[in-house]
């Protein structure tokens, strides 16, 4: 293997983090690229597309798509996913599946590795999320644990929330990159459409404190995104949240409208600082009956076959 930072010229390529729901995929990418890009929540299975992430680098560009949780597929939104992070899993340079330190190794876990076990031309990264809330012996444990579930290229412990051994777990993706040119401008952190960002951002804030009431059945739509006329320090924003049914709705908007308002306030203040400016959002709560289901809706809501 290349050491790191050491390669001769330039290496470019993508990678992607694999993990049970929650194990701190969009945290650690976040912690790499260095903004926020991908949503992260304490909800699991809210990151619903392959965001991309990029990494700039002297000499490397690290292009980081965020896979949904690989999770065995439930409805036609689950099965949907599964393709898209199987397809994931065979387009990409570098995996790096990630294992939390301060859970035992679980059925979820081994069954993702086993489904690793089956991609065999691409290497995988055993990342060891989350050092910061295990004691050292633990983490050291968990290495050895995470060994015996499968042939890694590496095994690195990291911790995404004091900045622990990121770095590293960059260099050890790197190293598996092909050589090449930059495949994004240096700008660029993310190449997924602002309005698709908004919405996540929207819809992370209706899901704060509701989680138990609404697994995962909202949708956000933005309808429409532009500069106010006549005036360039203001975005107006026009979007609708989608449920799938009246009781859901009524949680959503709360008291009198309390709680709806609370979102608008939280997701605007995200939106405001993803776009560097003011905002004016205008959101709306439709019911939309078992849109996870129905293949015609998931398509008008941006879930493409």
């Amino acid at each position: 293997m290349m050491g790191s930072g050491v390669s001769e010229g330039y290496r470019a390529g993508f990678a992607c983090f694999i993990g049970r729901p929650n194990v701190g995929k969009s945290t650690l990418m976040n912690a790499l690229v260095g903004t926020k890009v991908a949503i992260t929540s304490s909800r699991p299975q809210t990151t619903r597309r392959a965001i991309r992430g990029i990494v700039h680098r002297p000499d490397a560009q690290l292009v980081v798509v965020d896979t949904p949780g690989l999770h065995k597929p439930r409805t036609l939104l689950g099965e949907r996913l599964d393709s898209l992070v199987r397809s994931t899993l065979t387009e990409v340079d570098a995996i790096g599946f990630c294992v939390p330190a301060d859970q035992p190794v679980g059925p979820g876990d081994r069954y993702i590795a086993r489904e690793l076990a089956g991609v065999k031309k691409t290497p995988v990264v055993a990342i060891v999320t989350k050092a910061d809330l295990a004691p050292p012996e633990r983490v050291a444990e968990q290495l050895l644990a995470v060994g015996e579930l499968g042939e890694f290229a590496d095994i690195v412990p990291c911790s995404a929330e004091t900045g622990f051994q990121v770095g590293l777990v960059g260099d050890l993706l790197i190293s598996h990159l092909p050589d090449g040119v930059p495949l994004y401008p240096e700008g660029d952190l993310t190449d997924e459409p602002e309005q698709l960002l908004v919405a996540e951002l929207i819809r992370e804030a209706a899901l704060e404190g509701v989680r138990d009431e609404l697994p995962h059945s909202i949708a956000v739509v933005v309808d429409e995104m532009g500069p106010r006329e006549g005036r360039d320090d203001l975005v107006d924003i026009y979007a609708h949240l989608f449920v799938e049914r009246p009781s859901q709705k009524g949680i959503i908007i709360g008291h009198k409208g309390a709680r709806l308002r609370e979102v608008g306030a939280a997701a605007r203040r995200q939106i405001e600082a993803l776009l560097g400016g003011k905002v004016f959002l205008d959101l709306r709560v439709s019911v939309l009956k078992d849109w996870q289901r129905d293949p015609k809706q998931l398509r008008r809501l941006g879930f493409y076959d």
